[in-house]
Formats: structure tokens, sequence, C-alpha cells
């Protein structure tokens, strides 16, 4: 699929941090006697990818603005449009040497994301969609949600809260109201990724909260162009800003969202 000149420069420098974090993530293994010094090398590997996407983006496009998980915020001279980028998305998993993790970069344009690139560099998949040119894997694939619209034969992702966060009785009600209706439910640790997988049909839906917006950005215009319905678990709320989504295809969506919203 041929995509625009900024779509282009997204999969780019996604390649290119994606070519870093793997490097490093051959070194991880042989850090895990130390806890500590394990996860002061992700970090350093994390703010390495962030720099390298940093340096591809805004020298292409100088005047956009940026918000990036490790370095910030940033306004740019054009104020319509921003890069939202986590560059290493599944920081858990890459410290544990899992190899699920991504690189995300979204582009908004006047507060809607209007492209997006999912990268997990760990397996070659580079998932991308432009708003109105569809959602695709590496190139050829187009990518679908899937067309199952009975829940009893859905699985669904999320995450689920850890470190004490308040929210985890929230989930466990979640989990507790979902799990009797569907085929399973799981927990890989990558928004990104699994926004992503919704959209190939791999999952049929997802819900999450407390995300920011670097963590799903990118994942939502792919999942909007493979067919999917991407909405606030607060129907009344911003995804975005507040940090709360459910998505899935069509034919469950409502089914599903009752549940969870219940």
């Amino acid at each position: 699929m041929q995509g625009s000149a900024n779509l282009n420069v997204m999969i780019k420098a996604a390649r290119k941090a994606g070519r870093s974090l793997v490097k490093d993530f051959r070194e991880v293994e042989n850090l895990q006697v130390s806890m500590k010094g394990a996860g002061d090398f992700v970090s350093r590997a994390d703010i390495a990818a962030e720099e390298i996407i940093k340096n591809e983006l805004m020298e292409a496009r100088p005047n956009y603005g940026w918000l990036g998980e490790e370095g910030g915020g940033e306004e740019g001279k054009d104020p319509t449009r921003r890069w939202i980028v986590d560059p290493l998305d599944g920081t858990t998993n890459f410290l544990h040497g899992l190899p699920h993790w991504a690189v995300s970069i979204a582009l908004e344009h006047k507060g809607e994301v209007v492209a997006g690139v999912v990268f997990d560099a760990a397996k070659d998949e580079m998932f991308f969609a432009e708003k109105g040119n569809g959602a695709w894997l590496n190139d050829q694939q187009r990518l679908r949600v899937s067309s199952r619209h009975k829940m009893i034969e859905s699985i669904f992702a999320t995450g689920v809260p850890f470190g004490g966060r308040g929210d985890l009785p929230q989930t466990l009600q979640d989990l507790a109201r979902l799990m009797p209706t569907c085929a399973g439910v799981r927990r890989w640790g990558s928004a990104a990724l699994d926004l992503a997988y919704v959209a190939a049909g791999r999952y049929d839906g997802f819900w999450e909260r407390r995300l920011n917006a670097w963590d799903m950005a990118a994942g939502l215009v792919i999942l909007r162009e493979a067919g999917g319905l991407v909405e606030p678990i607060d129907p009344e709320g911003d995804i975005l800003s507040g940090g709360d989504v459910i998505g899935a295809n069509e034919a469950i969506f409502d089914s599903f969202a009752k549940i969870i919203r219940d």
C-alpha cells in the first residue's frame, strides 16, 4: 500500500527505533540477575528509541508538535498537528525477555488521530493505517476485524492493573461479568498491540482504563480503518484525554460494551 509522505516518515522512524530496541532486547536476558540493572538498562533503551524517533520525525516535520512518553509534550509552530509517540509499549515484557512489545507512532490533526504505526519489531510485524485508506500489515495484507458475531465464540484483551492501582476492583468486576459470556480473555501487556490485534481479527475486542494517549493513539486509527468500532468506556468521555477505551468488531460491539459499561 502506497502511503502518504507522513506515513512513510512514520514507518521509517518506527523501523529505525525497532532495530535499536531489538539489539538491546538481546542483551536483556544477561541482566536478569539484577532487577535494578535490568530496569536501568531498559530505561536507557526506551529513551534512546524515543530520541531516534524524535530526530527522524522532527527533521522531516520540524513545525509539528510532539507528545512522547519519555520526553513529554512540546508545542509546534503548526498548532494543528502533533506526533504522539510511545517508543516502547510493553516495557515490562521487554524487561523480562518476553518478545511482545512495540513501537507506537501516531499523527494527530486538529484533535483527531489521522495516521498510526504500531511496529512489533521482535516479530517484524508493521501495522499501519491512515484515515480513509484502510489498515495494513507489512505493506501487502489488508487488515479486517473478525467476523465473529457470537460473544461465546469471541476472545477479548485487556490490561489488568498492577502495583496497587485503585482501578483493580473495577477490572475484576469487568472480568467477572465478561468471562462467563465469552471464549476467553488475554492479558499480553501491550495496549498498542492489543488494538492492532483486534484490527487483524486475532482478538474480537479490547477494553482498558487509565491508559495514556501514547499507549493507544496509533492503535485507534488502525482499528477504525480495519472496520472496528472504538469508543470511550464512558460514552460522554474522550478517549485520548480520558484514557478509557473499548473497541470491537461491529457485530459484537453493543453486547460487549453493555457488559463493560454495566
